[in-house]
């Protein structure tokens, strides 16, 4: 296992954690766990080998420092809590406890709907008031809200869009209210208290998932709703004809992860600056090999195209969350945009 505690994952803090606790309190709160969480801690624990008293003193320190900082949050929210830790243990450890915290803090209910299928979740929420399903949303990852948000009706798809793009921070008693009906329909487990925002970003992320159809179409509507904001969102999302924000090296980098035949299928309805973008960064040979792919296969549904072009798209994004390239050109010279 690691030697410094800066190297300790999560899951063996929480193995350590345990250990150091005792069997009763360990073999409770082993009971509370999920089946694949209890999995990973289980192997956790039976592979721990001797642990130094600092880094056992450290993680006790950190288990009590989030103690309490939840205890804070239960009292008087985020904010309150973030107040309180500065003065107690420095900004620096506030700051980054805080982060730790609110990164990880999901609303039981909320959490109910992680293995839902989006088609029996839209049943359940497009009868509810925009808000409602925005705020839900907000809950989701940004994978699960696309799937929802592109199974609603059109023009219920545009309203949570502008919602959760408009939408401020969500008390703690309004998620309570909202997860107590998920509770009540999906399964019964303990509320905590959370404080969750949406924002242009938040429904970036979630537009730049879901279909290029639906995609097109909340954009559209938020234009003529809110011009402003809707330049705000596309200013936030990464979309196919971005690709020429790359530089040479990352496009270079992404061919290496894109098949010729899903490329050239893209590239049928991509803009001449971006077959630019790709042409004068492959060989004459390869430039030679998509063109002709190009043409053999002829007319295509454009609902083909769209999809090649979406899974380029995530290599994009995947790749730049990795780090292995830069996408540029949209703010400062030192943003990096998806």
């Amino acid at each position: 296992m690691p030697v410094r505690y800066e190297d300790l994952s999560a899951t063996q803090k929480a193995a350590i954690a345990l250990i150091a606790f005792g069997k009763d309190v360990s073999s409770d709160v082993l009971k509370s766990l999920d089946d694949a969480d209890l999995e990973k801690i289980t192997i956790e624990i039976a592979n721990m080998r001797d642990v130094s008293s600092e880094i056992e003193d450290r993680v006790m320190e950190e288990c009590h420092d989030i103690y309490l900082a939840r205890q804070y949050i239960s009292q008087g929210g985020i904010d309150y809590a973030r107040s309180v830790l500065e003065r107690a243990v420095g900004k620096t450890r506030a700051v980054a406890l805080m982060n730790k915290l609110e990164s990880s803090l999901v609303t039981s209910g909320f959490n109910l709907l992680k293995n839902i299928d989006p088609k029996q979740l839209v049943q359940f929420i497009q009868n509810e008031h925009p808000q409602t399903i925005s705020v839900i949303l907000t809950q989701l990852t940004p994978q699960q809200a696309s799937g929802i948000l592109s199974e609603l009706p059109p023009e219920l798809q545009s309203e949570v869009a502008l919602r959760i793009a408009t939408m401020e921070k969500i008390s703690p008693e309004i998620l309570k209210q909202i997860e107590a009906t998920l509770e009540s329909h999906f399964a019964t487990a303990a509320v905590r208290d959370l404080s969750i925002s949406g924002g242009a970003k938040a429904i970036a992320d979630i537009l730049n998932l879901v279909e290029t159809s639906a995609e097109k179409h909340i954009l559209q509507t938020l234009e003529a709703e809110n011009a402003e904001l809707a330049a705000e969102i596309k200013n936030m999302m990464f979309v196919f004809d971005d690709l020429i924000l790359l530089d040479d090296r990352s496009v270079q980098r992404l061919l290496k992860e894109v098949e010729t035949k899903d490329l050239a299928v893209a590239l049928k309805a991509a803009s001449d600056e971006v077959k630019n973008k790709i042409f004068t960064n492959v060989s004459e040979r390869v430039s030679m090999m998509i063109k002709e792919e190009m043409e053999f296969m002829g007319p295509m549904r454009l609902s083909d195209v769209e999809a090649a072009q979406q899974r380029i798209v995530e290599t994009i994004r995947r790749l730049e969350e990795e780090g292995q390239i830069v996408i540029s050109g949209r703010g400062g010279k030192e943003d990096i945009v998806v």
